[in-house]
């Protein structure tokens, strides 16, 4: 295993995968809901592990996600989620929430599981019913192991339009015992999400009860998933989900106790990691675009600027063109409902000064037009109005999001 960076007790392991953390096997096979591509997926826990998860806010919220709420709700426990690909099973009515039913019950008995213990998600077009022949038969060819070619075939099972796997882990000690954060992800359109982004799917061994799970990750939630866009569509799907093992054996973490800090900052940055991954990844993207606000009134603000900045068009397609048109920066900042003097405006890119005071600076375009040619962008704004901060991460937007989006179904 690789460990690449090492931050306040924080590792990052480069190699590790949703199956790194003690107790979690995964799986991911064609069952031909797709023409050639693997298309269906599960993670197996061998204990019945606490659970937290998040959902999107759709009004049309599709019938997995409602499966897995009822799931979780029995006793805050999961054992299992079963994924697939191509069809997102959303806007399927009575027959769409009998499949998501079936679909769990299945998987369920594959593996010797109660099936209030499984939880379930899809992701792919809106508005087709599940070809349950072939998830049958898919669910019976999972055979679940903790290699990383199991959880790389997991995590190629649930990608639709992403042109890359995407995956995190980091480690930490607690009470002396190491304790490992592993996540899987996917997303790459549809991505403006409210309470959660497209799916991600996060293991840990950490021995922590639901409640304190599901508080830190809606929290983190806010300042990771909730914090990319790429198109400024929420899916009908979106949904991120952890499971803890418990196997770590460290004492059971609340917010008491006194090492908590490291749990939930390895959970943030397994998140942020994730989702900056799906932002990088953006239908067409060539470049990632990180703002950072400083200045604001307070966070929430700050994060709202943030998001109403990467999520502009303008700005997007300017960074696409190697524009520096600061202008667009200052125009989204403007219409966001945070408080702003318009007099006293900062706005950079990639550290050169474009705006002091609100007073446009000089600076060299060439210089500028260089630095927008990199894959991955920084723009920072600072309001003078407070002590907020916040970031937010996005992609520029191409011709190529076009031609994918009109031929999606084809």
């Amino acid at each position: 295993m690789i460990v690449t960076k090492q931050e306040d007790d924080i590792q990052h392991i480069a190699e590790g995968t949703v199956v790194t953390p003690k107790g979690f096997k995964a799986a991911g096979v064609h069952a031909g809901l797709r023409y050639t591509k693997k298309d269906l997926g599960v993670i197996v826990c061998d204990v019945p592990a606490s659970c937290a998860a998040v959902y999107t806010q759709s009004h049309f919220q599709a019938a997995p996600l409602k499966v897995t709420q009822q799931s979780i709700a029995v006793e805050q426990k999961l054992q299992a989620v079963i994924v697939n690909s191509a069809c997102a099973n959303a806007c399927t009515g009575e027959q769409g929430l009998k499949d998501a039913y079936e679909m769990r019950d299945l998987c369920a008995e594959q593996f010797g599981l109660q099936p209030h213990l499984v939880a379930v998600a899809s992701t792919g077009v809106i508005g087709e019913f599940l070809p349950m022949d072939k998830i049958r038969s898919g669910i019976q060819q999972l055979q679940p192991c903790n290699t990383k070619e199991s959880a790389e075939a997991f995590q190629t099972a649930i990608l639709t339009t992403d042109t890359v796997m995407k995956k995190a882990c980091y480690q930490t000690v607690i009470d002396g015992k190491v304790v490992t954060i592993g996540g899987a992800a996917k997303g790459s359109g549809m991505i403006h999400p409210n309470m959660a982004t497209m799916l991600a799917f996060i293991t840990t061994d950490a021995h922590i009860p639901s409640a304190s799970l599901q508080a830190a990750l809606r929290s983190i939630t806010d300042v990771s998933f909730n914090q990319i866009t790429v198109d400024g569509d929420t899916s009908t799907n979106d949904m991120v989900i952890v499971m803890a093992s418990g196997l770590a054996e460290n004492d059971e973490l609340t917010p008491n106790h006194p090492e908590w800090h490291k749990f939930y900052e390895a959970l943030k940055k397994t998140c942020e990691d994730l989702a900056k991954q799906i932002a990088k990844d953006g239908e067409g993207a060539t470049k990632l675009i990180e703002v950072r606000v400083t200045g604001a009134v307070n966070d929430m603000e700050a994060k709202q600027v943030a998001k109403k900045i990467v999520g502009s068009n303008l700005v997007k397609t300017a960074v696409y063109g190697a524009d520096a048109n600061w202008g667009r920066i200052i125009g989204a900042i403007g219409y966001s409902s945070a408080a702003v003097n318009p007099n006293n405006v900062d706005v950079s890119i990639g550290g050169i000064a474009m705006l002091k005071a609100s007073q446009p600076q000089a600076f060299s375009e060439e210089e500028a037009a260089a630095y927008l040619q990199n894959e991955e962008i920084v723009i920072e704004v600072n309001l003078h109005m407070g002590e907020g901060t916040g970031i937010a991460w996005g992609c520029d937007l191409t011709y190529d999001y076009v031609k994918i989006n009109a031929s999606y179904r084809t």
